[in-house]
Parts: structure tokens; C-alpha cells; sequence
């Protein structure tokens, strides 16, 4: 199982309703995340808009691609793509790179 972290910032003005956002996921979405292989997956939010992503997979590139392929994530990512910083014009889920990981108590 591969444990990943992922690191993006939220725009200042945008943190409440960010936190809105995902406290009511599409349900669809939810199941489609589950479908690609994403388990444990957690957000944590600073108060400053630095955003942590953790998810454990079997393949993340798979469960990327996964996600890719379907209609809902596309909606979900052009909705979420205006509350982060620093995108360049990528959407947010093909702007998250995995940190590597360091230390691992098992």
C-alpha cells in the first residue's frame, strides 16, 4: 500500500467556503474515489490556506488516472481549481506532488 502526501494552498479569501465545500462532497464523488483506489484519504486545512492531502493506494499513478477518466472528478476539479494558489493553470488534481515520504512508524 502506498501511504501519499500532498501539499496545496488555498486562497485566503476562499478558506470557509473551501471548508463548506467539503463538508457536503457530491456523493457521486465519493464513490468514485473509492472506485480508483483511494482509501484513508484526508484533508487537513491551516488557517492560512496550506492545505495536506494524505491517501493510501495500491498504485497512486492508477488511481490518478482513475480519477481522470471519469465525468464527476472533471466537474469537481473545474469547480475547485478557483480556490487555490499557484496552479498554473493545471487543475488542482494534476497539480498535487507526492512528498516523499521520510520516516514511517509502522
Amino acid at each position: 500500500m502506498q501511504r501519499v502526501c500532498f501539499l496545496l494552498k488555498v486562497r485566503q479569501g476562499r478558506i470557509d467556503e473551501y471548508r463548506e465545500r467539503h463538508a457536503a462532497v457530491w456523493p457521486g464523488m465519493l464513490e468514485a474515489l473509492s472506485a480508483a483506489g483511494w482509501h484513508n484519504y484526508s484533508l487537513f486545512l491551516r488557517e492560512d490556506g496550506l492545505l495536506v492531502g494524505y491517501l493510501e493506494t495500491e498504485d497512486f499513478a492508477g488511481a490518478q488516472a482513475a480519477m481522470a477518466a471519469t465525468d464527476i472528478n472533471a466537474r469537481w476539479q473545474a469547480e475547485m481549481g478557483e480556490f487555490f494558489e499557484a496552479l498554473d493553470g493545471d487543475r488542482p488534481d494534476r497539480a498535487m506532488k507526492p512528498l516523499a515520504e521520510v520516516f514511517h512508524l509502522a
